[in-house]
């Protein structure tokens, strides 16, 4: 059983305690190729001894060669390039690992804002893709400065006044009503990224209700 995965991109390398204690708990890691040189230098301070992960997935085309040929063992190669190296690791997972509750993405932020943009969508297909609600699987998105994850209806978290949320969704005709807002997103229409960013947690419960079932993004700080 692997309940909590985590899947490291080549972005920016966690360097703050949660994400790192993600790594240290996870039942299962999972590099993307180019990660694995930043996992293995990086290892020692999240573990005290140097480890490798439990699997690397890609088209490995980030990867030296000296690498590829020393860690043979835990090499998935796959060449299509339809998908990206993130999009590959996490189907890996959902195909290939048993009993799986929460999955991590890290390292998916960072260094190229197209990338950013594009791995941080990315959580809005897993989410249809795999019908995640009805699964019962989590996923979120962690960097060092937020956590990000996707929803297809109505939901209620609990975040703690003061948090601060960002809201971002495709369909320009879903409406969001919303409790526990400091400014309500009840009148926003979604045709510009920008608006319903930057909001702010006015109770510690928040409740988005959606006009009918959709997709959108939630990052909060």
């Amino acid at each position: 059983m692997h309940n909590t995965v985590v899947i490291i991109g080549d972005g920016r390398f966690p360097k703050t305690e949660y994400p790192r204690y993600l790594i240290r708990n996870a039942d299962f890691i999972i590099c993307c190729d180019g990660a694995l040189s930043k996992f293995i230098r990086n290892s020692e301070s999240i573990f005290g001894e140097r480890r490798l992960p439990d699997i690397v997935v890609g088209d490995m085309d980030s990867l030296s060669p000296a690498l590829k040929k020393k860690h043979s063992d835990i090499i998935v190669k796959i060449d299509e390039q339809e998908h990206n190296d993130q999009t590959k690791a996490f189907r890996w997972a959902m195909e290939n690992l048993q009993g799986i509750s929460q999955i991590y993405i890290l390292g998916a932020t960072g260094e190229r804002e197209d990338h950013t943009i594009g791995n941080m969508s990315l959580l809005m297909e897993y989410a249809r893709t795999y019908d995640l609600e009805k699964t019962g699987i989590n996923v979120e998105m962690v960097s060092d400065h937020a956590t990000i994850f996707a929803i297809t209806d109505t939901f209620e978290m609990e975040c703690g006044e003061g948090r601060r949320i960002s809201i971002f969704t495709p369909d320009n005709s879903l409406r969001i009503k919303s409790t526990g807002l400091e400014w309500p997103t009840d009148d926003v229409v979604f045709d510009n990224w920008w608006k319903a960013t930057l909001n702010r947690a006015s109770q510690d419960t928040v409740r988005l209700e959606f006009s009918h079932r959709s997709i959108a993004l939630i990052m909060m700080e």
